[in-house]
């Protein structure tokens, strides 16, 4: 072990820089290549959570493989501590292509394959076993520019390490994200990565290499280079090509939110379709028997004053004002972008039949959560039509604390609508949801309503008659069904139905909404325990 740091030590002499100074440009190097790989991990987590759903299951996934693969890295990069400089080298560029390339090909896998979770255990271990690899040769390298003992070597190494950890994580949400996007960010962040490793390689330690070291390091980190500009060069083409393959080709609008992905489809309002981070969210097609189902049972009895948590696009608040009574609705939506195209998107807008332009309406861009416990205000008609529980981020606003805030806004014979996803398809989500707002102080009544319409039109108990809404395609992207919860603070809560002065309905009638209380409670999945902020529960089901 002497000689061995006799020997490393003894390499000072043939650097181009002074030691102290060779010393610095190596942590900077640790610095950088730390951001570079902090920036990957989170960008695999976020890509994976967008695109499989999920983000628990996904960040565990990618955190746990990584943190096992750094292992193996580790031990790996043993082998190369007699070449450091060039293994070191090396090891940048693959990093830098692999993480730079990741989003890209995560991306294309899941438009084109339609899978990305065997490609993000994939880019997982590798990028891993690479990070794992760093710290044992930057360890010798360290050891060769400055006479240093091995524990302030260390010491050195992971501030450098942990600092430049923490300029990536930060860089990432408030940086790249915002600025360049997942795709560009992380082919960007490539690019520095290998310019880093390899500037420090070819100029502090180019006197270790050989001739024919030197020249390989420099065209594979040219060439590592040049491929990640193409890439960024052509990224725009490319996003364009695979939002084709999975939206389809009548891609018309496409934004990346501070919160999500929003993307808008078909020519006109009758064949509009909006996504919210991949998932369908509105299909004109039949979003008419949606919003019914959703809005017409809760505004049977006192509706002057009503709240909408989500709908940002305007829809629940469509069916909302068609009651003359309705004085004031609040739509409290998290994302102000879906507002904004709800207000001015020709096709949404015609859809939701312009609703933003009634007075009555009253738009907050904030967390339903955060902002129900700040509003004292009281509310006739509640109606959450909110993401559905098996997406982590939305878990929160499916909680018994959330509900809790619910009924303590609620008027003395105020009432609670809640889309709770579908029974059957879901059961133990659907009954989670039940139980949880039951632990808020409320009683429930379940209700679903199959997607498609009954062969024969619904009459209103007026007696018109309401046409069967236009269906669209299927390929499985269609719904087979929905399941809501008609909630309230006075319980027992009477059977779903329309009340005195509901508006004809275009393909729901009262009877299909009582048959659809009744098979509800055929259904009823009983021993469900409610899901609250400390133990949430709707991912078991995801």
């Amino acid at each position: 072990m002497i000689d061995q740091q006799v020997s490393l030590r003894g390499g000072a002499a043939r650097l181009p820089v002074r030691p102290r100074t060779g010393r610095f440009l190596v942590l900077a190097a640790v610095f950088v290549c730390a951001a570079c790989g902090l920036v990957y991990e989170l960008e695999l987590v976020a890509l994976a959570s967008y695109l499989i759903g999920d983000s628990v299951t996904q960040a565990s996934v990618v955190l746990s493989v990584m943190v096992f693969a750094m292992g193996v890295g580790s031990l790996l990069a043993k082998r190369l501590r007699c070449h450091a400089a060039v293994g070191f080298g090396l090891i940048e560029a693959a990093l830098a292509l692999i993480g730079g390339s990741s989003a890209l090909v995560l991306y294309a896998s899941f438009a084109w394959l339609g899978e990305s979770r065997y490609p993000v255990v994939g880019f997982s271990l590798a990028i891993g076993v690479l990070i794992g690899a760093e710290i044992p040769l930057l360890m010798t390298l360290i050891q060769r520019v400055d006479r240093q003992d091995a524990g302030g070597a260390v010491a050195d190494l992971f501030a450098a390490d942990y600092v430049g950890a923490l300029v990536g994580g930060l860089a990432f949400p408030f940086l790249l994200l915002p600025m360049l996007g997942q795709l560009t960010g992380a082919l960007v962040t490539g690019a520095v990565n290998a310019a880093a490793g390899g500037a420090l390689v070819l100029w502090v330690f180019r006197r270790d290499l050989t001739p024919r070291s030197r020249r390989l390091l420099f065209l594979v980190n040219v060439s590592v280079i040049i491929v990640l500009a193409t890439a960024t060069f052509l990224v725009d083409d490319f996003e364009r090509a695979a939002r084709r393959a999975v939206y389809g080709d009548h891609v018309r609008v496409a934004v990346q939110t501070g919160v999500q992905e929003v993307v808008l489809t078909g020519t006109d309002r009758d064949s509009l379709d909006l996504y919210l981070d991949g998932r369908l969210r509105v299909s004109a097609r039949d979003e008419h028997r949606y919003h019914e189902a959703l809005v017409h049972p809760a505004m049977n009895g006192p509706r002057a004053r009503v709240l909408i948590l989500g709908g940002g696009d305007g829809l629940a608040a469509r069916e909302v004002l068609r009651y003359a009574d309705v004085r004031s609705v609040t739509v409290v939506e998290i994302d102000p972008a879906v507002t904004r195209l709800a207000r001015t998107d020709p096709a949404l807008a015609g859809l939701n039949d312009h609703v933003y332009r009634d007075p009555r309406i009253t738009a907050v861009g904030a967390d339903a959560f955060t902002w129900l416990r700040a509003d004292r205000h009281r509310y006739d008609v509640v109606i959450s039509d909110l993401p559905g529980p098996g997406i982590t981020a939305s878990t929160k606003l499916y909680s018994a604390e959330f509900y809790g805030l619910i009924a303590e806004a609620l008027a003395p014979r105020g009432r609670l609508v809640v889309h709770a996803g579908p029974p059957v398809a879901r059961p133990q989500t659907f009954w989670t949801v039940e139980a949880s707002v039951r632990a808020g102080g409320l009683a429930t009544r379940p209700y679903r309503i199959p997607a498609r319409p009954p062969a024969h039109p619904p009459v209103h108990p007026s007696g018109s008659t309401a046409s069967p809404d236009r269906l669209g395609p299927g390929g499985g992207r269609a719904p087979e069904e929905w399941g809501f919860l008609l909630a309230a603070a006075a319980g027992p809560v009477a059977e779903p139905g329309f009340g005195a002065g509901a508006p004809a309905l275009r393909s729901l009638g009262e009877e299909e909404l009582r048959e659809g209380a009744r098979t509800a409670d055929r259904l009823r999945l009983p021993g469900q325990a409610p899901s609250t902020l400390i133990h949430p529960r709707y991912w078991e089901d995801a």
